[in-house]
């Protein structure tokens, strides 16, 4: 099968690549970039005035299934990245049964085949049961298929644990991603500790919790000589010690969230649950800061920690509600605000949210080059809607930005040069 994405304006940053190309898939595999490609009997997809760009790649998703299907499945999660724009997710651990052997990773593997829509990258557990105390059979979890390790959700406390766990991951090539949360110094927090959370009368969780815990784990990746990973990124704190790991040429990346650099703690006033997430929304400062080190690149990738969760879930008091928002429907748009902005260009974001991704995680995708998978993204950078979460795919409804006025939108999405994802022309008008 022979097919001709027509002028679109290609963002590629693997190739350096900016500006109006005709793209040329066949059997499903991206064959040429270039000018004026004219193959007879090819399928042609009109691009004028769109965004073509690798394959968006979320590293940081919770698919739910097995053991939470009221919540999310691997069908709604999966329907729901494509129609975000996302052509690959990564599904964290914490199901239940916990992705700590073999026969889950195989599961999730196997189900997301049957669905045919994004590609799916088990993510396995470090411990067994997520109890941080017995490591998980790590050799057996990358025979399997699994492309990195976390307890996602609980942190690792014990720190010799850790070490173990960077040593074993390192033989096996497999990064461990980081929930850097010291639960000891806010047991009961549910909101950020400041101002706000003392107005509030609601328990606070201070920037140091995850900033003493960023430091504990640079320091053992920078012991082990290995690759730590630390996800959702939320302070500037955290940040500059991400940024001097960096400088030292530690093994360190992180990943921040849409979230964390779009709202502060002043989102949480009026008690919504649907604001409520771990870690908690942090201050102006913070945020400021989160959009410098994606600047700067001292944050690698913007993951959306996607956690939905079923919705009389979240329909009680803040204190009690569960943690997580959903993000794989609405992270492009509030993303783009970023370039909007003049914080990142648009290659930057595609970096981000493609490139940098697949690099980190070694990853097919994040690239047009010739050979590679086609699997590509089209975006309406024009397209104009208000977000809606009652027309998302996920089952999850846990969104702070319904009801937001965007713009931009992934229009059509191509896995392996089949197109699974598409809006009408009616739709686009």
């Amino acid at each position: 099968m022979r097919l001709v994405i027509k002028s679109g304006y290609v963002i590629d940053p693997s190739q350096s690549l900016d500006g109006i190309f005709d793209v040329l898939v066949e059997d499903g595999i991206i064959k040429a970039i270039d000018t004026n490609i004219d193959i007879q009997g090819a399928e042609v997809i009109h691009a004028q005035g769109k965004i073509v760009t690798p394959g968006l790649i979320d590293v940081h998703v919770h698919l739910r299934e097995p053991g939470f299907e009221y919540k999310e499945t691997i069908h709604t999660g999966a329907k729901a990245a494509v129609a975000g724009g996302f052509t690959a997710v990564c599904c964290m651990a914490n199901t239940n049964p916990v992705n700590d052997n073999q026969e889950v990773t195989r599961y999730i593997l196997k189900r997301a085949t049957e669905c045919g829509l994004a590609r799916v990258y088990p993510i396995g557990a470090v411990s067994k049961q997520l109890k941080g105390e017995e490591l998980a059979c790590i050799g057996e979890l990358k025979e399997a298929g699994v492309v990195a390790l976390s307890d996602d959700g609980n942190p690792i406390v014990n720190s010799g644990f850790l070490r173990r766990a960077l040593e074993y991951a390192k033989y096996f090539n497999l990064p461990i991603i980081s929930h850097a949360e010291d639960r000891s110094l806010a047991p009961a927090g549910v909101m950020n500790e400041g101002k706000i959370s003392t107005l509030l009368g609601l328990p606070g969780i201070p920037a140091i919790s995850e900033e003493i815990m960023v430091f504990r784990d640079i320091k053992l990746a920078e012991l082990t000589n290995w690759h730590i990973h630390i996800a959702h990124v939320s302070t500037a704190g955290s940040i500059e010690l991400i940024r001097r790991a960096k400088e030292k040429k530690i093994k360190v990346t992180a990943e921040t969230c849409p979230h964390y650099f779009t709202l502060t703690e002043e989102a949480a006033k009026e008690f919504n649950p649907n604001t409520k997430v771990s870690p908690p929304l942090r201050t102006a400062t913070d945020v400021e800061a989160i959009k410098q080190a994606l600047k700067e690149g001292i944050i690698d990738i913007i993951a959306t920690d996607h956690a939905p969760h079923q919705f009389l879930e979240k329909e009680v008091p803040f204190e009690q509600a569960p943690s997580g928002i959903i993000g794989l429907e609405s992270a492009l748009p509030i993303s783009l605000k970023l370039v909007e902005e003049g914080v990142l260009t648009w290659p930057q974001l595609i970096t981000k949210m493609s490139y940098a991704p697949a690099k980190v995680f070694n990853l097919p995708g994040g690239s047009l080059k010739p050979g590679n998978l086609a699997d590509i993204t089209i975006i309406d950078p024009n397209f104009s809607y208000k977000i809606d979460v009652n027309q998302f795919y996920s089952k999850g409804r846990n969104c702070p930005f319904h009801g937001w006025e965007v713009k931009g939108k992934a229009i059509m999405t191509l896995i392996g040069g089949n197109i699974v994802y598409r809006i009408s022309e009616k739709q686009q008008k």
